[in-house]
């Protein structure tokens, strides 16, 4: 069940749709004043967020034509790309937090941060939506499992609902491994997190995302949707228990302000559903490979 080489030329044009609309059409509507500075609802405002949402739309029903006759498996690929490239070129928390000082400014800093990755999941919606759009234009090839079929059908609301919230409290445990930095002990909060790398904070979201997806669709049979789905609501939890005004308080005080209580406010929402989404697709299709490989190569 190798990728064959036309498969991967469609999997590359499709990240060139993303990268093309999303990061480069996009961009110039929706880059912060500062060049340095994070990537944010605010600093984007209203016709920024329009022209995004319109050009993830476009990016997905680009890409499913791109890939076609596999565009509904392909095509949902190009809006992540896009936005893993704003990922990258964004600023930091650490850096948010130095802007804001205060303990007062640092609570509303964390409020805003805890809803905003709704809305990047929002972004890759809209991609999806396109993509969804050129399948009803054009229908493709649909993927149907040979393996274990109908298994664990019985289950399928209880195996969504373990899946989903199973999804926010193992990736929180595999970032909390994944992408800590530099710990030093704190005298009542046990440690004070230093603000990871990029390539720290690539490599623990696309990890972690994929072995939970992995796990999901081994062993409960059930989508990458619902992984995806879950990374908004591991940074609304994560700042809901670790962003508390009592805790915000002592940081701020005792702490210089590259340090935090807990690694997963550490990461910017478009970080962890950009590369939360993709890794999310790419640990669903890693399960399905081993599954086919066990059913058919084992025999």
């Amino acid at each position: 069940m190798e990728l064959s080489w036309i498969m991967k030329l469609r999997i590359a044009a499709v990240v060139a749709v993303g990268v093309v609309f999303v990061s480069i059409v996009a961009w110039p509507w929706d880059a912060p004043p500062d060049p340095f500075g994070a990537v944010l609802i605010k600093a984007i405002g209203t016709n920024g967020a329009v022209t995004l949402l319109i050009m993830a739309f476009i990016a997905g029903l680009v890409a499913y034509f791109v890939a076609w006759p596999y565009g509904s498996q392909i095509g949902i690929l190009a809006v992540p790309f896009g936005l893993a490239v704003w990922a990258v070129r964004t600023g930091s928390v650490a850096a948010l937090v130095q802007l804001n000082p205060t303990i007062e400014q640092r609570q509303i800093l964390f409020e805003t941060l805890r809803w905003e990755p709704f809305f990047w999941l929002l972004v890759v919606g809209v991609g999806f939506g396109g993509v969804t759009l050129g399948q009803k234009i054009r229908p493709g090839c649909k993927f149907e499992e040979t393996h274990d079929k109908d298994k664990l059908s019985s289950y399928k609301y209880l195996n969504t609902t373990i899946a989903f919230v199973g999804s926010i409290l193992v990736t929180r445990f595999f970032l909390k491994i994944f992408a800590q930095d530099v710990v030093l002990s704190d005298n009542i909060y046990n440690s004070a997190i230093a603000q990871p790398a990029i390539g720290q904070i690539v490599f623990s979201v696309l990890v972690s995302f994929g072995l939970v997806a992995f796990v999901v669709k081994k062993y409960l049979n059930v989508s990458y949707i619902w992984p995806i789905i879950s990374s908004s609501f591991v940074i609304a939890y994560s700042i809901m228990t670790y962003a508390k005004p009592n805790v915000i308080s002592h940081y701020v005080e005792s702490w210089p302000a590259v340090f935090f209580p807990d690694v997963v406010i550490t990461l910017l929402p478009v970080q962890i559903v950009a590369f939360g989404t993709i890794g999310s697709i790419a640990g669903y299709w890693m399960a399905v490979r081993y599954l086919y490989w066990r059913e058919h190569e084992m025999k």
